[in-house]
C-alpha cells in the first residue's frame, strides 16, 4: 500500500461511516427480451475466456428479463468476473445482487457487492444501490440465523472422519507441520474414535482435494492454510464439504455456505485492545505499528475499532523495525526538547515483536512519560519466562492465549482447556511454536463440534474463548496480563489496569 497509514485509516473510517437512506434500487429486470439466452451460453463455451464472460453476462441479463430467475442466477454466478471490463463488472454486480436478494441469499449479495472495494467508475445511484444491498446482506448474516450456518449433513452425527489438507512443501510447510503435529498429539491424548487423515495440499488444487476427501468418505475437511486460497473459497456460494479453513480470507465477508474460518488473527487482538483501553477510560490514543503490510492491517483494525468505540487517534506512527526506537517514540508522544507532550494522549497502542517492544518503555521513561499506559498484542511476549530481559516491559498490558499465560485463568494452570494435551505439548514444543500448537488443538476441537454449531459459540479453547460470527468466521477473546518484575501476571477484573488491582 502506497498511501500513508493515516490516509489508509481515514479511507477505512470514511467507508465505515457511510450512512443515510439509499435511493430506490433501479431494477435491472424490468422488460422481456426475446433473444436466445441458451444459444449465447452455448457460444460462450467456444469463445476465449474474456469474450465468454461477456457473453454469459448477456445471457444472464436476458434470462432475468424473461423472468427465469433461477437460470439467470446460475448463469451470473458462473461468470469469471475478473475477466469483465469495469463497466460490465458493475452491470454484473447490479444484476447478480438483485437476483440474490430476491432469492434471499445474503452471501451471494455480498459476493456481488465486493466490487465496491475495487474503486470502479459507477454512477451515484448505482453505488447507493449496491451499498444498500450490502448493508442488507450484512444485517441478515449478523443476525446469526442458524439456518445460514447449519450443516444438515452433519446434524445429529458424531464427527468420525476428518481429512486435514495442509501443505507439506513450500513457504507454509513449517507452520503446517506444527499444526498437524498438534492435531495428532491431541488426537492421541484424547483417545477418541476420530479417523484423522492427511493430504498434502501442495500437490493438489482445492477441487482435487475435495474430490479426494469425498472419495475417503470424509465428513469434513480442515484446511486450507494459505490466505489466498481461503479468499477464493469464501467468494464461492458454497463448498463441496464442510470446511474449517485455518486462516481468514481478505474479503470483508465470507460468502460461502459450509465454510468456517479460524486462525490466530492479530487484527482480533488489536480490536480487543481498543475495546479494553476504552473500557479503562481512555479516549485519546497514540499508536505505534511497524511499517509493513502486517502493521498496516493490524493498525487499521485498531483504528477502526477505536473510532467505533468513540475514541480519537491523536498520533499514528509507522516505524521501521530496523531503525532507532527513539525517533518513533518521539513522534508518538509529541516530544518537544526532551519531554513528551501528553496533553492529548491518554495511552499508547503498541504492535511490536519482543526485541523492539522491550526498548519502548525505557525510551518513554527517558522522555518523562513513565506512567503512560501501554496496550499491546501477544506478539511482544516470547512465551517463556525471561525475567531479566522482560523487566523493561513492566506495566505493559497485553493479551495472549490462555496456554501462554496460564495464571490468567481463574483456578490456575490445571483448569486450562485440554490440560492433558497442554502438559504433553509444553514438554515437547519450542516456545516460539506453542501458539501454533494451541491453534492446532483448537482446530481439531472446532472440527469435531461442527455437528453442533451452537456449541462453538463461547467455547473455551486453548487459544481463547471462541465465538462464531454470522458468516462462519470464528474470533477469539483472550485473557489479559501485564508484566510485573519481568513476569506476566493476570489482569482479571475488567476496567482495572492499575498495579494495585
Amino acid at each position: 500500500m502506497k498511501h500513508s497509514l493515516r490516509g489508509v485509516f481515514a479511507t477505512a473510517l470514511t467507508a465505515l461511516l457511510i450512512t443515510g437512506c439509499a435511493m430506490q434500487s433501479p431494477s435491472v429486470v424490468d422488460r422481456a427480451d426475446d433473444r436466445d439466452a441458451g444459444r449465447l451460453l452455448s457460444q460462450a463455451e467456444q469463445q476465449a475466456p474474456d469474450q465468454a464472460a461477456k457473453t454469459r453476462l448477456e445471457a444472464a441479463s436476458i434470462l432475468a428479463q424473461q423472468g427465469q430467475r433461477d437460470n439467470a442466477f446460475e448463469a451470473a454466478g458462473n461468470i469469471d468476473v475478473a475477466l469483465l471490463s469495469e463497466a460490465d463488472r458493475v452491470r454484473w454486480a447490479l444484476l447478480f445482487s438483485e437476483l440474490a436478494r430476491a432469492m434471499d441469499d445474503p452471501r451471494a449479495v455480498l459476493r456481488a457487492t465486493q466490487v465496491l472495494n475495487d474503486d470502479l467508475p459507477m454512477q451515484d445511484d448505482q453505488r447507493e444501490t449496491l451499498e444498500e444491498r450490502q448493508r442488507w446482506a450484512r444485517n441478515a448474516l449478523n443476525e446469526g440465523d442458524p439456518e445460514l450456518l447449519a450443516l444438515p449433513s452433519l446434524e445429529g452425527q458424531e464427527i468420525r472422519r476428518i481429512v486435514v489438507a495442509l501443505p507439506e512443501s513450500g513457504p507454509l510447510s513449517s507452520v503446517a507441520n506444527t499444526l498437524a503435529t498438534a492435531m495428532r498429539r491431541h488426537h492421541e491424548v484424547s483417545g477418541d474414535n476420530v479417523e484423522l487423515s492427511f493430504l498434502d495440499a501442495s500437490q493438489y488444487s482445492m477441487d482435487e482435494l475435495y474430490q479426494r476427501a469425498e472419495q475417503m468418505n470424509a465428513q469434513l475437511i480442515i484446511g486450507p492454510l494459505a490466505k489466498d486460497q481461503v479468499t477464493q473459497l469464501e467468494q464461492r456460494d458454497s463448498v463441496p464439504l464442510p470446511t474449517l479453513a485455518l486462516n481468514y480470507g481478505s474479503s470483508e465477508q465470507n460468502n460461502a455456505a459450509r465454510l468456517f474460518q479460524y486462525g490466530l488473527s492479530a487484527e482480533d487482538e488489536a480490536r480487543q485492545a481498543a475495546r479494553r483501553a476504552y473500557q479503562d477510560g481512555h479516549r485519546q490514543m497514540s499508536m505505534m505499528v511497524p511499517d509493513n503490510d502486517w502493521g498496516r492491517r493490524v493498525g487499521e483494525a485498531f483504528w477502526n475499532e477505536w473510532h467505533r468505540q468513540g475514541g480519537e487517534i491523536t498520533n499514528a506512527v509507522r516505524y521501521n523495525p530496523e531503525s532507532s526506537v527513539s525517533n518513533a517514540v518521539k513522534t508518538a508522544l509529541n516530544v518537544s526538547g526532551e519531554r513528551a507532550q501528553l496533553g492529548n494522549i491518554d495511552a499508547l497502542f503498541l504492535l511490536a515483536l519482543p526485541d523492539y517492544a522491550r526498548q519502548v518503555p525505557p525510551t518513554m521513561d527517558y522522555y518523562y512519560a513513565p506512567n503512560l499506559p501501554i496496550y499491546a498484542t501477544s506478539h511482544l511476549h516470547e512465551g517463556r519466562l525471561q525475567t531479566r530481559r522482560d523487566q523493561d516491559l513492566n506495566d505493559v498490558m497485553f493479551v495472549d492465549i490462555p496456554w501462554q499465560i496460564p495464571d490468567a485463568a481463574v483456578g490456575g494452570e490445571e483448569v486450562l482447556p485440554f490440560y492433558p494435551t497442554y502438559q504433553r505439548l509444553r514438554e515437547e514444543s519450542d516456545a516460539s511454536m506453542f501458539r501454533l500448537m494451541a491453534m492446532g488443538v483448537d482446530a481439531y476441537e472446532i472440527a469435531t463440534h461442527l455437528s453442533d454449531i451452537a456449541s462453538l459459540d463461547g467455547m473455551r479453547g486453548s487459544t481463547g474463548t471462541l465465538y462464531l460470527t454470522g458468516d462462519g468466521r470464528i474470533y477469539r477473546e483472550l485473557p489479559w496480563a501485564k508484566f510485573q518484575n519481568g513476569t506476566p501476571t493476570p489482569i482479571l477484573i475488567p476496567g482495572q489496569s492499575d498495579s494495585d488491582e
